[in-house]
């Protein structure tokens, strides 16, 4: 491999240019100082910074580096520099494919705070995800979820493997294309679903993925690893399907044959851009409705592959779960959301699991203006990233980091809302993931409804405390090697 093959390959594995980490030892007020200065970090080399130091596993290489450095800790990558105040912070840093279609300009999720940005964060909370629009959701989401257990009810009877996070993306992904547009997107047994699956996964690791074009902005015209390329063809898949149900759904309200009994989101939109002509476009629509269908799907099948790998790992812990599942539920029930509150195991699992994996490892902002913390200075426009997969491992805050001990959270109150700093995996402050509730609920009805009909192992062949637990880096942290788990009919053992 030449050189410059060799150079490319590497500033393509980094994912900052400056990194800023916090760690829960964050406080309110920083330390005095007569001087303010950039933050610590490793020595630079020349035109690269420490584009070598960072690795293919930024969010694992950083949290190393912060040993050494402490936890703010400012790292000079490419040409630019890149280093939490809200109001300050609340802008947002992202790579080159994000710009395709100028995405960045239109999104919610990385879009600035802007006006748009302020409108649509608005237009989710209130048609999408309220407390009211998610207690009507409900039966949607039961029937999502008894459509998930008849499939997995199919491969126990045939003694096939489950793909546990191909399966659960078709239930995510069915209950946001029912929210957005009123109809499935796929079937367990469908190719539909793979596609779809594909398109996702390769656009969110395209998003997270680095290139040379964002540490050398000059270079980012040419596009040298196809990421801009890659992320255009993903991203006109999903825009040719938002516009043929947009052109179809005008049509019907053109002809006044609009169905009231199945209002949806894509509704409440197209009348907001009658209503707001100035503020909201169907260009917007389109980037909005990319937001809502990636967030909704791929964060929430990772994080259930996760928590089934974990389990199946430790199966004493499975054991613990069912029981606790089935003597609230009883025989012969069906999990209801309503039951969730009195499951306090599967709650502290489920956190446990977002503890150890993040969905978002590693959170980027950007500083609106010159900012002082602890004493150093965050210049304007520095990227700013917090290292939440760090912030759930240390040691400091943590006994046994590393270990999964849903236990822990019986005995600690700690939430996952933004509030407790020492766990944080939806974000925290105005840019906090604004579907976290809706994240949550579906999350724990499926993994209650997983574990009360079913008992879990690995698929033949591997060695349940052996399991590669490997992650693969993108935008979201997922198992580098998919879980493949093997469903069997709940035993009498586990269900007393």
């Amino acid at each position: 491999m030449c050189v410059m093959s060799l150079l490319l390959c590497l500033v393509s594995s980094c994912f900052l240019l400056l990194y800023f980490f916090v760690t829960v030892k964050t406080r309110s007020s920083s330390r005095g100082s007569s001087r303010a200065t950039l933050p610590p970090g490793p020595p630079k080399l020349p035109v690269v910074g420490n584009i070598f130091q960072v690795g293919y596993s930024p969010h694992r290489s950083l949290t190393a580096l912060s040993k050494i450095y402490g936890p703010i800790m400012g790292l000079k990558l490419g040409s630019l520099t890149t280093i939490t105040q809200d109001h300050h912070l609340s802008a947002r840093t992202f790579n080159d494919p994000v710009r395709v279609f100028d995405h960045h300009e239109y999104s919610v999720a990385w879009g600035p705070p802007s006006a748009r940005w302020r409108l649509l964060r608005k237009i989710t909370t209130m048609h999408l995800l309220s407390t009211q629009r998610l207690n009507a959701m409900e039966p949607l989401r039961m029937k999502k979820v008894e459509e998930l257990m008849s499939f997995i009810n199919k491969c126990c009877e045939r003694e096939e493997a489950v793909d546990i996070a191909r399966a659960f993306f078709v239930t995510a992904l069915n209950i946001i294309s029912n929210a957005l547009f009123s109809t499935d997107f796929a079937t367990h047994d469908s190719k539909s679903s793979h596609e779809y699956h594909n398109t996702v996964i390769s656009l969110m690791n395209v998003t997270g993925k680095p290139n040379v074009g964002d540490y050398f902005p000059f270079l980012r015209f040419l596009d040298l690893q196809g990421t801009r390329k890659e992320a255009t063809l993903c991203t006109q898949r999903l825009f040719k399907v938002f516009q043929d149900f947009m052109n179809a759904r005008m049509a019907k309200k053109s002809s006044h044959t609009k169905d009231i009994s199945s209002f949806d989101m894509l509704d409440t939109l197209l009348d907001l851009t009658q209503e707001n002509k100035a503020e909201l476009s169907l260009n917007d629509i389109k980037h909005f409705l990319q937001d809502l269908f990636t967030a909704g799907t791929d964060t929430n099948s990772s994080t259930m592959e996760w928590v089934m790998s974990e389990l199946i790992r430790n199966p004493e812990k499975m054991v613990k779960a069912q029981s606790e599942i089935r003597q609230v539920i009883g025989e012969n029930g069906v999990v209801q959301e309503s039951d969730i509150p009195r499951l306090p195991y599967l709650q502290a699992i489920v956190k446990e699991t977002l503890r150890l994996h993040p969905a978002a490892p590693l959170i980027p902002r950007k500083s609106e203006s010159d900012v002082h913390i602890f004493g150093f200075l965050i210049p304007k426009n520095a990227s700013v990233l917090v290292n939440v997969l760090a912030i759930g491992r240390d040691s400091s805050v943590w006994e046994n980091p590393t270990r999964f001990e849903p236990e822990r959270f019986l005995l600690r109150e700690i939430d996952v809302k933004g509030k407790d700093f020492e766990l944080i995996p939806f974000g925290a402050g105005r840019r906090m993931c604004p579907g976290m509730s809706m994240a949550l609920r579906t999350m724990s009805l499926v993994l209650a409804s997983l574990l009360y009909s079913f008992d879990w192992k690995a698929q033949k062949g591997v060695v349940a405390e052996n399991m590669d637990m490997t992650d693969a880096f993108g935008v979201t942290l997922r198992k580098a090697k998919p879980l493949r788990a093997v469903p069997t009919k709940r035993s009498v053992r586990s269900s007393l």
